[in-house]
């Protein structure tokens, strides 16, 4: 069920290089139907070197409310804001921006926030825990700041150690230098990808998108009591989830994560009863999202 498309509706934009991946759309463009609201939102591929230029043309149409951002942009408008929140700042990335009736660009990270709450649902402990985060990129960047933030609106307690492995040089080391000025001594650029001695991993690389890539981590390496979280959007139940549940680990992918985020958008941008509506209840999200063999897992939420 999709929201009519009519003059007097109010467009937002997700933007991203690629967005085949994207799964924002299915989920908020139902929200929108559902609860009557006369809003789209739609994909735009953008490549890196537009994104500012468009930012600041997009805003400049009445009838554009927010954008939502994805890979690889999350942190190419830091430097355009003049508002942004804590953990934004921490992370060095947002996901989310509008123009107030000032005309000034805010910003707000929610991916983190989206992680830490569906850890809090699956049961998965990460207080005072070990977490290996695979990837350092965005959504890295804001999973690791929700873990170890004070500034984290779900979170439950801060994870003792935050380790952060990315094949690219330099680039898990640069994240990491960055998030310990909010918690010195617990986060730590990984040397390897290697899982032995964490209590939870969560895959926030885009290994898995494509059949032919290598798993994100050896999941015969990891603790027998030890979670995975795989934060891809498509192909799930991913082969490193397959993997893990093979040896009889709790392994999620991550729709839990985007849809525990749905309220959060829609209080930033000004939707403040169907933030509400959605934090009461989101089956209706689940159903549309879920594929259907993983539809049995829906009922503990």
């Amino acid at each position: 069920m999709l929201a009519t498309i009519n003059g007097a509706t109010d467009v937002y934009l997700i933007l991203g290089d690629p967005v085949e991946q994207v799964r924002a759309p299915e989920s908020f463009n139902l929200i929108f139907a559902t609860l009557g609201i006369n809003a789209a939102l739609v994909p735009v591929h953008l490549p890196a070197a537009s994104v500012q230029a468009f930012v600041r043309a997009a805003f400049s149409a009445r009838n554009v409310k927010g954008l939502f951002l994805t890979i690889p942009h999350k942190s190419l408008v830091m430097d355009m804001l003049d508002e942004c929140s804590d953990l934004g700042r921490l992370a060095g990335a947002v996901n989310a921006v509008r123009c107030d009736a000032q005309g000034r660009l805010v910003g707000d990270l929610f991916d983190g926030e989206g992680l830490v709450d569906s850890l809090n649902g699956f049961n998965i402990g990460y207080t005072g825990k070990r977490v290996l985060i695979l990837g350092a990129g965005g959504g890295a960047a804001a999973i690791a700041a929700s873990l170890i933030s004070p500034a984290s609106r779900v979170s439950k307690g801060a994870a003792a150690e935050v380790a952060l492995y990315d094949p690219t040089p330099g680039k898990a080391k640069m994240l990491a230098e960055r998030l310990l000025s909010a918690a010195p001594g617990r986060v730590v650029s990984a040397d390897s990808n290697d899982p032995a001695g964490f209590d939870v991993v969560v895959n926030a690389s885009p290994l898995g998108l494509y059949a032919s890539d290598p798993m994100p981590c050896d999941v015969s390496r990891m603790a027998p009591h030890a979670a995975l979280v795989d934060i891809l959007m498509k192909n799930q139940p991913s082969p490193v989830v397959l993997a893990a549940r093979s040896r009889g680990l709790v392994a999620h992918p991550g729709f839990e994560m985007m849809i525990r985020q749905g309220a959060l958008y829609l209080d930033f941008f000004g939707l403040h009863e169907a933030a509400q509506a959605v934090q009461r209840d989101a089956g209706f999200i689940r159903q549309q999202i879920y594929p259907a063999v993983l539809r049995g897992e829906i009922a503990p939420f």
